[in-house]
């Protein structure tokens, strides 16, 4: 016979048998589930959490009032807390209620605003900002016992921190400022060859055929445009520029921070070690509401360079009618020169299950910085003009 309360059978089924709800469904938590998970606990913070700070499939985390300039980079370990190697490792204390500068070649650990207490059954993976990483600021995410960097595990619970190196330009940055985020994972769900093949014959997710060779489990690649058919290829960072609100919108000339790479045919650059570049994809990227995709930062088998900082793509992005949107790249070498090439694969976009329909998908109507995007600079500057 069904369980009962009172006289309301629980989950009855056909044959009256009790049988047990269903499980959740695996994949990155959407919106409404993470608005859940947060009215349930799972981060807390002396100042209330925004509902603005809730993206799509993602949750903006904001810096707290204090900072540290410390020596070196760090992760704690096991059984060890980050206050602990702040002890051991830092120089001096930043107050960042009234902001601070940051200055470029340096390493600061900023405590964060928000504490969390994961689930057992959830995993938390940490991203930066898209503006933070097309700022080239090295932006991770630090748990207490932490064995390696932007994971928290499950059944944390406990502070967070940001470890923060900005490599080109200095930054003003304050508590309350999001330069990441975090993302909730319920399970493992693969992504099946097959099923990524359809997806990409239905949507299709990336500019390529269906039967593409560089489909991949779940990955596709993408390709490096150095001749757009107007505009400017890419942007290269000047050196010795001003420090940079991370909050500002439109306050900066692009001009007095950027130098324009020229399109033409057959083009190529090379990347110093020293210069940090702002390049675009060929194909237009299409995240349907039920995936997100992370773009693989680091690739040994297409060149020994960093190829995106902020490799996060929310459920909608680029989505709906129109084209899609271009990929921007934060592109670094490593260690030694690098030439790229137009039409060469510049990465892989690795895309995973959603665990529902987001209530409010990547878009202008809350706000996104990049939707519907070409090449594009980071928010603080102006439209680039000749």
């Amino acid at each position: 016979m069904s369980r009962t309360v009172g006289k309301t059978p629980m989950f009855p089924d056909i044959a009256g048998a009790e049988r047990t709800p269903p499980r959740p469904a695996t994949g990155v938590l959407p919106r409404q589930e993470l608005a859940r998970e947060i009215e349930r606990g799972m981060l807390v913070s002396e100042e209330p959490i925004d509902a603005a700070q809730i993206q799509p499939a993602s949750v903006d985390l904001r810096l707290g009032a204090r900072a540290w300039r410390v020596r070196a980079s760090f992760l704690p370990g096991a059984g060890n807390t980050v206050a602990a190697k702040i002890d051991a490792f830092g120089m001096h204390e930043i107050d960042l209620e009234g902001g601070a500068v940051l200055e470029k070649g340096c390493v600061y650990v900023v405590e964060l605003e928000e504490r969390t207490s994961i689930p057992r059954a959830l995993t938390g993976f940490a991203n930066p900002k898209s503006s933070t990483g097309r700022l080239d600021v090295f932006t991770r995410l630090i748990a207490d016992g932490a064995a390696e960097f932007d994971t928290v595990a499950g059944g944390y619970h406990g502070p967070l921190y940001a470890e923060i190196v900005p490599r080109t330009f200095s930054i003003l940055v304050r508590r309350g400022s999001r330069l990441c985020q975090l993302r909730v994972r319920r399970g493992t769900p693969p992504m099946p060859h097959v099923e990524m093949r359809a997806r990409q014959r239905d949507v299709p997710l990336i500019d390529v055929p269906a039967d593409d060779a560089t489909i991949r489990e779940d990955r596709i690649a993408v390709t490096l445009d150095l001749a757009p058919a107007d505009g400017v290829a890419g942007f290269r960072a000047r050196k010795h520029a001003h420090v940079i609100d991370v909050d500002a919108r439109g306050r900066y000339d692009p001009q007095d921070f950027w130098e324009p790479i020229a399109p033409r045919a057959g083009a190529r650059i090379v990347l110093d070690p020293d210069d940090f570049h702002i390049l675009a994809t060929v194909e237009r990227v299409r995240i349907p509401p039920d995936m997100a995709a992370e773009m693989v930062a680091y690739d040994t088998m297409v060149g020994e360079f960093r190829v995106h900082y902020a490799g996060f793509f929310d459920p909608g992005f680029g989505y709906g009618p129109g084209p899609g949107a271009k990929a921007v790249l934060e592109v670094r070498s490593h260690d030694v020169p690098f030439v790229l090439e137009h039409g060469r694969i510049i990465g892989w976009l690795r895309f995973e299950k959603v665990a529902g329909v987001p209530d409010r998908l990547y878009g202008g109507d809350i706000g996104s910085s990049y939707q519907g995007q070409g090449l594009k600079l980071g928010r603080q500057f102006r439209a680039w003009t000749p």
